[in-house]
Order: structure tokens, then C-alpha cells, then sequence
């Protein structure tokens, strides 16, 4: 049983989804110290008591003990929660490194695969901090919109760890009656679902953007989750966790949810807007723009065929025109629907 008076929790990234994830680790009693890249973000927390940068609207309880000094956030800490964008999670390990404990819990809530070495956030994680046991890491992950959880709409994720004492340590943390918690030990499938989602979403924004119908929005999601399973299973996923919560249920959400940010950037660029525009008038990131360029060059390194994140990779980073990738879509070779997949 958790001692939740004693249990001592760092949540790193103070933007929608960590502040959300530390209010409602807050909600349940935990004190916990919340580190803030941005000065302003601190200040508004500790003084007024909301994030109105990242996360509006919402009174966080003052047991969130917002700060910029990183070492204060994870040094001695039970567990350490990492929310930053993913293009950040290399250089916040290693400035972590210096500071948290051996014992520590490290858990990551950031989806995305990094650009250049196309490493899972626990790959960098575990790689950096290499004194931390790997089973101590985990990643919690499935269909979660920050704004939902922060006003206790009921959610269903999972948690995901190569040890099953770290899941269900895990899974005790942060289930409450409004956040229920699954275990998996499938690190790599959650978090392959978790990434891949995010470039389907743009998709699937595009798609609605052309006003292009249901039909085709479904079929868009049904073969996402083909490419997601194939390039999964390539990695050593476990096929059924893409068929979960961090698989098709976070495809699912974000394909089809307003709130995805990564649904609007596909959106916007189906309207007509160029991407440079629209990432110009965002202040928090959307996930799957980097991602796709990682999905897309691991995909050619792999032998692995993705023919709708290719042609999100060829909109977004080749300028080619959005009607043109439909018709490359629907006119590729005819093939069995399962081919690649089994």
C-alpha cells in the first residue's frame, strides 16, 4: 500500500499534460515538487495558482510546489515523473543524472521517438541515467487529453515496465476514481503506439481539413493501426498491445478529438495552411511533426512499408500538395489486407 504522507514525487515538465498528471497526483494527497522550464510558468502556480500558460482554467491544489532548479525536483525522490517534449528528453536526462537517486522510480508520460538516433524516450532515459536499474523505468501512456484529466473526466491509460512490481507500483500511484490504470509489460509497444499516433493524427486532421468524409477517416484509422502494428512488431511489440489502450485507443482519441493538437496541425494544412505558419502560432508542441520525420527514417532503415506516414512525411517536409497523396494512396497496388502484417 502506497504511503501517500511519505512517498516523495518529482514531476519534470510543467506544460498540459504534466501539469494535469501532477494535479491529479495532487488531488490524491501526494506532495510533490513540480519543475518548470519557464520562470513565468513558476511564478503563476506558486502565486495564483494555475497554469494559465499551459494548462487555463484550472485551480492547481498547493501541495504543487512549482520550481526552476531541477535538482531541487528530483534529488531524494520515490519516484520521477518526466513530461517534456520529446526533441528535450536527451538533455533533461543528463542534467538529471547529476541529481536523482539510484532507488528512483523514473517514469515517462512523453510520446515521440527521437529524431536522430530514433530511440523510445525509456531508451534515452535508461541509456543516460545508466545507473538506475532498467526495470525501474516505465511509461504511462493511452488515450489521455490533458484538459480531460485535469477536470476528472474519467480516463483509462496504461502502464507499461519490464517489471511488474514497477507496473503495479506504478499503476497504485496514479489510479484514483476518476484515472484507472492498466499494466503492461510491453515498454515498446505503448510506447510505438503512443508516437505513431500522434503522425496518423495529422493525417486524420488533413483528411477532415479536405472535407473529405467519414468514410475516408475511417479507413485512415484502420490502416494507421496496420502501420502501427507493423512497425511495432518489427521493433519486438507485442501485437495485442497495440490493440490496447496505447495502441488503437489513443489512435482513436487523437484521429478523431478536437483537442489533439496534432489533429489540428493536419487540419490546418488541409485548409490550406503551410506548416511553418501554423507551428509559428503554437506555444506547446505538437509531437507528431517531429515524429513523423523519426517514423519515416526508421521505417527506410528498417525495410518496414508505411505508406500513409510516408505521405504525411512528404506533406509536412516536401511540400507535396494533399490531393496528390490521396491519389497516391488509393491508386497503390492492389495487395491482401493483411500482407505485412503477420
Amino acid at each position: 500500500m502506497i504511503d501517500i504522507v511519505k512517498t516523495r514525487i518529482g514531476v519534470v515538465g510543467a506544460g498540459s499534460w504534466g501539469t494535469a498528471l501532477a494535479k491529479l497526483l495532487a488531488d490524491k494527497g501526494f506532495v510533490l515538487d513540480l519543475w518548470a522550464f519557464e520562470p513565468e510558468v513558476k511564478e503563476q502556480i506558486e502565486q495564483e495558482k494555475e497554469n494559465k500558460i499551459f494548462l487555463p482554467g484550472f485551480v492547481l491544489p498547493k501541495n504543487i510546489i512549482p520550481s526552476n532548479d531541477l535538482e531541487i525536483v528530483v534529488k531524494d525522490k520515490d519516484l520521477v515523473l518526466v513530461v517534456v517534449p520529446s526533441h528535450c528528453m536527451r538533455d533533461i536526462s543528463m542534467k538529471m543524472k547529476a541529481f536523482i537517486g539510484p532507488d528512483t522510480i523514473v517514469v515517462t508520460a512523453t510520446k515521440g521517438i527521437e529524431n536522430k538516433t530514433h530511440q523510445t524516450m525509456t531508451d534515452i532515459l535508461s541509456e543516460i541515467i545508466d545507473f538506475i536499474p532498467k526495470e525501474n523505468f516505465a511509461v504511462l501512456s493511452g488515450p489521455s487529453f490533458a484538459k480531460e484529466v485535469a477536470a476528472k473526466v474519467p480516463t483509462v491509460v496504461a502502464a507499461a515496465s519490464t517489471s511488474r512490481q514497477t507496473g503495479e507500483y506504478v499503476q497504485e500511484i496514479f489510479s484514483c476514481p476518476t484515472f484507472r490504470v492498466y499494466v503492461n509489460d510491453d515498454p515498446i509497444g505503448t510506447q510505438i503506439g503512443g508516437a505513431m499516433k500522434n503522425v496518423l493524427a495529422i493525417a486524420a486532421g488533413i483528411c477532415d481539413g479536405m472535407n473529405m468524409g467519414l468514410n475516408s477517416r475511417a479507413a485512415l484509422i484502420t490502416r494507421g493501426l496496420t502501420e502501427m502494428n507493423r512497425l511495432g512488431t518489427r521493433m519486438g511489440a507485442d501485437p495485442l498491445t497495440l490493440s490496447g489502450l496505447a495502441g488503437v485507443g489513443d489512435l482513436l482519441l487523437t484521429c478523431t478529438g478536437a483537442l489533439s493538437r496534432n489533429y489540428t496541425v493536419g487540419k490546418q494544412i488541409g485548409q490550406g495552411k503551410r506548416l511553418e505558419e501554423i507551428i509559428s502560432e503554437m506555444r506547446m508542441v505538437a509531437e507528431g511533426v517531429k515524429t513523423t520525420r523519426s517514423v519515416y527514417n526508421l521505417s527506410k532503415k528498417l525495410g518496414v512499408d508505411l505508406p500513409i506516414c510516408d505521405e504525411v512525411y512528404a506533406v509536412l517536409f516536401e511540400d507535396r500538395p494533399v490531393a496528390e497523396t490521396v491519389a497516391r494512396l488509393m491508386n497503390r497496388s492492389l495487395k491482401h489486407e493483411l500482407d505485412g502484417v503477420l
